[in-house]
């Protein structure tokens, strides 16, 4: 932290006085604070940006050389490089079945099956990434403010020319570039081993799908990646942080279904209310199975892998079912299908760094004496 220290120092024409937005002596919020903040942002001096910059290449290179991150990632390539296996399979026992049989193996959007199917031994690498990746996020960012402010070496920073706020902006800049990073990096190497061992390249189609799917994936675990500041923020233990990151990470992943289900079976309504209520009662169940991340990026990714999903819709009634053209649906008519999904994904990010951004503003920083 020191060499940051040193690179933040700025010559002293820029430096601010008393009254910086960093280290306040007064309450947060006293009279002219406000005012004397919107003044500065008028007049933020011209190195304000390379700091930024310093600090989010700070923050990259600790995660990249901490040891709890390459430990965290060899465990996620491991179980994408089984999943990898499990597709390789089960690709190889459908044409083993398929010649035996003396049919012809179904080609088409084969590149994408690396993603999607599995022999049953292992899960998908769909599954597999929606399973995972969140504990990257979680492991990034559950320490990323309270560490600093117990080792006393966020008041020193805040004491440089720098503003509050593009501190947390560089910790989650350089958080999810990580992430983008390791994402991408395991989707190529899927298609990549993909490409060596069926020998079957994807076609430009594919290559977006996955490539939309794969963003998607970094707007999901950045949203992980911000519950974990926000509690980094809330909670002065690191280890508190960490086990409330978890805890909600499994509450969506693992009892946030079973309550949905309670729930819909508690409000089934009777055999004599007719088709209309129960249509009514599954729509909301299916909205508020739909609040729930995980899910929601299970259903944006899943159909931008698998073009034969036509709806997302719980219901279908027989005129659609027997008018609905027999053939998978273009890019753009995926992309489309699952365009409120990704809104909400988004939304949900949003909001996270929002409140994270609202509670640290909002803290006292003071120099440990």
């Amino acid at each position: 932290m020191g060499g940051l220290i040193e690179r933040l120092r700025l010559p002293a024409s820029l430096r601010r006085g008393a009254d910086s937005p960093g280290v306040s002596g007064g309450r947060p919020g006293a009279p002219g604070t406000q005012a004397r903040g919107a003044a500065e942002r008028e007049r933020r001096p011209a190195g304000s940006g390379s700091a930024f910059w310093v600090m989010v290449q700070k923050e990259f290179g600790d995660h990249i050389r901490s040891w709890r991150f390459l430990i965290l990632l060899a465990l996620v390539t491991l179980a994408c490089i089984g999943s990898i296996y499990s597709s390789i399979t089960a690709l190889k026992d459908a044409q083993e079945a398929a010649t035996g049989s003396g049919s012809e193996i179904d080609t088409s959007f084969l590149f994408l099956k690396m993603f999607t199917i599995s022999d049953g031994s292992l899960p998908n690498f769909l599954t597999f990434l929606s399973f995972l990746a969140p504990l990257i996020g979680i492991a990034i960012g559950f320490d990323s403010i309270n560490s600093e402010r117990n080792k006393g070496t966020l008041s020193r920073v805040m004491s440089q020319p720098v503003y509050r706020d593009d501190f947390l902006n560089a910790k989650f800049v350089a958080g999810l570039l990580l992430i983008a990073v390791v994402v991408f990096s395991l989707g190529f190497l899927v298609m990549g081993m993909g490409l060596l061992t069926i020998g079957y390249p994807p076609t430009p189609e594919e290559f977006w799908r996955v490539v939309i799917a794969l963003v998607i994936t970094t707007v999901y675990v950045g949203l992980w990646l911000n519950l974990s500041l926000l509690f980094s923020v809330r909670f002065k233990q690191a280890a508190t942080s960490a086990l409330s990151g978890i805890a909600v990470w499994i509450f969506f992943l693992v009892f946030y279904g079973m309550i949905v289900s309670l729930i819909s079976n508690a409000t089934t309504p009777d055999a004599a209310a007719g088709a209309d209520a129960y249509i009514n009662q599954q729509n909301w169940m299916m909205l508020l199975q739909r609040l729930s991340p995980a899910y929601l990026f299970q259903e944006a990714a899943s159909t931008l892998l698998l073009p034969d999903v036509r709806t997302l819709n719980p219901f279908v009634t027989q005129d659609q079912a027997y008018l609905a053209i027999d053939a998978p649906l273009s890019f753009g008519q995926s992309l489309l299908l699952v365009w409120p999904q990704v809104v909400a994904i988004v939304a949900e990010t949003a909001l996270s760094f929002a409140a994270s951004y609202v509670a640290f503003m909002r803290q006292e920083i003071r120099s440990r004496s």
